[in-house]
């Protein structure tokens, strides 16, 4: 049981990346989205900036050490992302240059957001 609830935990874990990476583009079908997204967005960029890291990540190495397997040190994205995307070299500089690429994105639809419903209004 406790296995199962780890890779939950993985895939809630995974799913909460994509939602503050992407979760602006929300805001173009429900105009409430930045009240959920920023706050999550704010928090993915810290844990990038200042390596923090995510409460997921030891609650799914308490499972999985519950579940008799190993867990893993570090944090999620190092330890299931980056081995894909920058395999064994993760420095500060990418998780600034991460962080930094996370909020240029979003910045940029959500100045078009407010862009595009300004001009609506007026």
């Amino acid at each position: 049981m406790y296995g199962l609830l780890a890779d939950l935990v993985v895939v809630v874990h995974l799913l909460f990346i994509l939602f503050v990476m992407f979760g602006a583009l929300l805001a173009f079908k429900w105009s409430w989205m930045p009240w959920l997204h920023l706050p999550a967005m704010s928090w993915g960029a810290a844990t990038e900036f200042f390596q923090l890291i995510c409460p997921l990540t030891p609650l799914e190495n308490s499972l999985r050490a519950n579940a008799g397997e190993s867990g893993y040190s570090g944090d999620f994205i190092a330890h299931y992302i980056l081995p894909v995307i920058y395999p064994s070299f993760l420095t500060v500089n990418i998780q600034v240059a991460m962080g930094t690429s996370l909020l240029v994105f979003n910045a940029l639809v959500y100045y078009y957001l407010w862009h595009r419903r300004r001009n609506h209004a007026a």
